[in-house]
C-alpha cells in the first residue's frame, strides 16, 4: 500500500522572524525552537529554514533554546558559537535509548544514539551550552537506561539534564499501540500496565504538573533514579542562564533602556 506524504513548509519563517524582532513592540525574552516539532528534521537539509532563523537570531543576539534529536544541529555550530559568545543559546539533545537497534525502530528518522552523543561533544567543544533530555522514558522498555544515558551524556560534555515520562495523548496513543504490536508485542502488556500505574489507571492524564513525570510508585522510582544519576554524573550543578542584555536591532542599535 502506498501513501502520499505531504508536508507544510513555512518558507517565509526567517523573514517573518526578522519582522517580529525588528518591531518596537518586541520585548526581548528567551524563545524556544522545537518545542513540538524538531527543527532539524530531514526536510531542513533542503529548506535550511532553521539556519535562516538562526542567522536572524544571531544578528539580533536574541536568546534561544533549541531541542533536537538530530546531528544536523552541528552544521550550524558557527552561528550557535556566536550566540554562545553573548550567552544567548542553550542546546538540548534528546536521547531516548542507547540501543541503536531500538532507536532505529522508535525514531527511524532521527540520528542514532552515538551521533547524538557526538553532537553533544562537538557543541561543548565549540563553547556552546548543551544538555540532555531523556525522553520519552518508556516504563517497562527504556526506564532502566536512564542512568546509562545520563552518564554517557555527561561524559560527552553535557552539563544539564532533564527527563519526560511517556505521554500518550489523543492519536499518539494509537500510533504507540500499533508500534508495540509491531516491534515489542511480548512487552506490550508490561509497558501499558506501567503506564497506567503512572497515570492513575489511564493511558494518559493531562493534569498540569504531573503529566510530564506521572504519579505513584513508579514515578517516584524514576524520579529517585534520575536524582541519583544526575548527582553521580555531575549534572545540574548550576542553572542554565541566558541573557537579553546584548539584544540589538539592525544597524547595531542596542535595545533601548526602559
Amino acid at each position: 500500500m502506498e501513501f502520499e506524504t505531504k508536508i507544510m513548509v513555512k518558507l517565509r519563517a526567517p523573514e517573518l522572524l526578522r519582522a517580529e524582532l525588528s518591531s518596537r513592540k518586541w520585548k526581548p525574552e528567551t524563545i524556544g525552537m522545537s518545542g513540538v516539532t524538531d527543527c532539524y528534521q530531514p526536510a531542513e537539509r533542503r529548506f535550511r529554514l532553521t539556519r535562516g532563523c538562526l542567522e536572524v537570531l544571531t544578528e539580533f543576539r536574541q536568546p534561544v533554546g533549541i531541542i533536537t534529536k538530530n546531528f544536523l544541529v552541528t552544521r550550524d555550530i558557527d552561528l550557535l558559537a556566536e550566540l554562545a559568545r553573548h550567552d544567548c543559546v542553550h542546546v538540548t539533545m534528546t536521547i531516548t535509548t542507547l540501543d541503536a537497534d531500538l532507536a532505529g525502530k522508535l525514531e527511524p528518522r532521527a540520528a542514532r544514539p552515538e551521533h547524538r552523543l557526538r553532537a553533544i561533544r562537538l557543541l561543548r567543544d565549540a563553547g556552546i551550552s548543551v544538555g540532555v533530555n531523556v525522553a520519552p522514558v518508556i516504563p517497562g522498555l527504556t526506564d532502566h537506561e536512564l542512568p546509562g544515558i545520563l552518564d554517557a551524556a555527561a561524559s560527552a560534555g553535557a552539563s544539564h539534564a532533564g527527563y519526560v515520562v511517556l505521554r500518550l495523548p489523543h492519536t499518539v496513543k494509537d500510533v504507540f499501540l500499533q508500534w508495540l504490536d509491531t516491534h515489542e508485542p511480548g512487552k506490550k502488556d508490561r509497558v501499558l500496565s506501567r503506564v497506567r500505574e503512572l497515570r492513575g489507571g489511564k493511558l494518559y492524564d493531562a493534569t498540569f504538573g504531573t503529566r510530564m513525570r506521572g504519579e505513584g510508585i513508579f514515578a517516584e522510582q524514576i524520579a529517585k533514579m534520575f536524582a541519583v544519576a544526575t548527582r553521580r554524573a555531575g549534572l545540574n550543578q548550576k542553572e542554565v542562564t541566558m541573557t537579553t542584555a546584548h539584544f540589538r536591532r539592525p544597524g547595531g542599535v542596542q535595545m533601548e533602556l526602559l
